[in-house]
């Protein structure tokens, strides 16, 4: 089970944008070891790095610009698309979509032949894309991801919408949304909200996304809200327990202190 994180901050918010990626990372370390990544956007283009490594030791070279306002994160424990395909790893770009996920997507080979898509890169095999193929293809629209069949918690953000993050939860997985006055951010854990609360020194409001909402996130404000219907007959094989790398989370937390002093 993976975990996925970002936020979405207007520009004169105050918050220190490595600081809180940083604090999002630490959160989410324990749900994944076999590769992280993260992504940003400068206003011009979307810039991505990712790893084969667990959080720990992406956590103190993680860098992004004070100019950014938007921000994905993600630890993978992979289940399709071996990680030795960097590829395969989050964030993943199809076209001008660059997002992540937690789930699984059953029906993705369907999902590609169907509407004749090309995987962005020949050698990739990960079920995720497809998600994002839709998206590239259609639009943020939240009645696309109703042809996927599976598990999902998801966001991405896509180079035809500047400065805007969207976020959507299918069935299966869980995700949380805080709001400040300037600032939001989504995670998978309500705890990894908790701990960007303590690291940035806010309040914010949290809540959990209902299933079957999408939401679309502009300086650092919900400014678009559309539900959709997933498969909720899909049931999952085997799924995977949330904590996979607790080690992880406890030398995260760890530096994490260190760099928030």
């Amino acid at each position: 089970m993976c975990g996925i994180a970002g936020y979405s901050l207007s520009v004169d918010s105050r918050v220190e944008r490595t600081l809180a990626a940083q604090a999002l990372l630490a959160g989410i370390a324990e749900r994944g070891a076999d590769a992280v990544g993260y992504a940003w956007e400068d206003g011009q283009r979307l810039h991505v790095h990712k790893q084969r490594s667990g959080a720990s030791a992406l956590l103190e070279e993680l860098r992004i610009p004070p100019s950014a306002c938007t921000a994905l994160v993600h630890v993978r424990d992979y289940t399709k698309g071996h990680p030795t395909i960097e590829a395969n790893n989050h964030p993943i770009r199809h076209g001008a979509v660059v997002g992540i996920h937690n789930g699984v997507i059953a029906n993705d080979e369907e999902v590609f032949a169907r509407y004749r898509f090309e995987r962005q890169e020949p050698e990739m095999t990960v079920d995720s894309e497809a998600i994002f193929a839709l998206v590239d293809d259609v639009g943020p629209r939240a009645q696309v991801l109703e042809r996927l069949r599976g598990t999902m918690a998801t966001g991405w953000l896509d180079e035809r919408f500047p400065g805007m993050v969207f976020v959507a939860r299918g069935i299966g997985r869980p995700l949380w949304l805080a709001e400040g006055k300037r600032e939001s951010f989504f995670a998978s854990t309500r705890e990894t909200l908790e701990l960007v609360e303590d690291t940035v020194r806010m309040t914010l409001r949290k809540r959990e996304l209902n299933e079957g909402t999408m939401v679309a996130l502009l300086n650092g404000c919900v400014v678009a809200r559309e539900r959709f219907r997933p498969d909720s007959t899909f049931v999952e094989e085997n799924p995977l327990p949330a904590v996979r790398a607790p080690h992880e989370r406890a030398s995260c937390a760890r530096r994490l202190a260190a760099l928030a002093a």
